[in-house]
């Protein structure tokens, strides 16, 4: 029997380990963030994006990689707590929309900053270090577009 050479090397293996946690961390603090509210991590999911911006069900389902009759489900139920509506999309009036309401917005930004396990850590990068971070990582999602660079200097961030 051949011996078979590893797919990675190590340091990409620790590259994903260390992304798998992050991914791991973020999903526990939203979950916990979410039962705060009485929502489950799918609603509050489901939230941020309509927060966001108003999209048709079908689209919250190819981001959430998930059939669009689950979302709809979220929808009823967090359209019976008043967070989000449904309405015509303007471009297609056949198109029903998903909205965040005011409430749903307020609820949403409470849900994002109640997320403390990067903040901290991302406080003691410097503004350069944050933009590298966050350009790398939409390299590897295949989202490289050039980015404003933002304002000069290297200074820590102040408070997230």
């Amino acid at each position: 029997m051949a011996a078979t050479e590893p797919r990675t090397d190590p340091l990409t293996r620790e590259v994903v380990d260390l992304i798998a946690t992050v991914v791991m961390r973020y999903h526990e603090e939203y979950e916990l963030a979410a039962s705060q509210h009485s929502l489950t991590g799918a609603q509050a999911r489901v939230l941020g994006l309509l927060a966001r911006e108003p999209a048709p069900m079908r689209h919250v389902a190819r981001q959430l990689k998930c059939e669009p009759s689950n979302v709809t489900g979220i929808v009823d139920r967090l359209e019976a707590r008043g967070l989000v509506e449904r309405r015509p999309d303007p471009s297609d009036r056949r198109v029903k929309v998903a909205a965040a309401t005011e409430e749903g917005r307020v609820t949403a930004d409470v849900l994002r900053d109640a997320l403390d396990f990067a903040r901290e850590p991302l406080a003691g990068l410097t503004s350069l270090e944050r933009r590298m971070l966050r350009d790398l990582l939409r390299r590897m999602l295949g989202d490289d577009q050039p980015e404003d660079p933002g304002p000069a200097g290297d200074q820590p961030a102040k408070g997230g």
